[in-house]
């Protein structure tokens, strides 16, 4: 006899990468379950950009550094794969360039740092261009217009999460983790 119970969401990956006064660029990558629960998590040491880099790469500097340096070797070194990758800075949004998993913008409708100051993440200071999904809550999902194709795949994942799945919550774990990592490096 077999029963049509709904499966569980696959894992879901939450990247971000913090700029830390000392060590400079740390990235963090946690992955879940779908109810939250953590199953791997791995950083960086810091990544500082030098002088050259910063003129000969312009304005794709931040997205090559997020997406392709840091986002790239973090996902490399997971062993498990998630159904899609969660960013809360639209520089991430390069890493799709390099691996099969979709990667989604998850932002406020008033995207602001930690002082609350408001920023654009638009392409041209991003240089990754998107476009929204869906809102989710007060959040807007969103992916990078060269990657539109894999926008029923994300919906049909999306659709299998819990409404109650908070899609910001994981990201304040990666800062403490990654903070807690340079405590105890020290």
């Amino acid at each position: 006899m077999s029963t049509s119970e709904p499966r569980p969401a696959a894992a879901l990956g939450f990247l971000t990468v913090i700029e830390h006064e000392q060590h400079g660029l740390l990235g963090g990558y946690l992955v879940l379950n779908s109810t939250g629960r953590p199953l791997e998590f791995h950083c960086t040491s810091g990544v500082r950009p030098n002088r050259a880099q910063a003129i000969l790469f312009g304005p794709t500097l931040d997205a090559y550094l997020y997406g392709e340096q840091i986002g790239q070797a973090l996902v490399n070194k997971s062993t498990l794969k998630p159904a899609v990758i969660c960013t809360n800075q639209a520089q991430v949004l390069a890493l799709r360039e390099f691996v099969e998993t979709p990667v989604l913008l998850i932002e406020s409708d008033a995207a602001s740092d930690a002082n609350g100051t408001t920023y654009r993440v638009d392409a041209a200071h991003t240089g990754v261009p998107k476009q929204c999904l869906l809102r989710r809550g007060a959040f807007r999902v969103s992916m990078s217009n060269d990657h539109a194709a894999d926008r029923p795949r994300v919906e049909e994942y999306l659709a299998t999460l819990s409404e109650s799945f908070d899609l910001i919550e994981p990201f304040a774990r990666i800062h403490g983790a990654l903070e807690e990592a340079q405590r105890g490096a020290k």
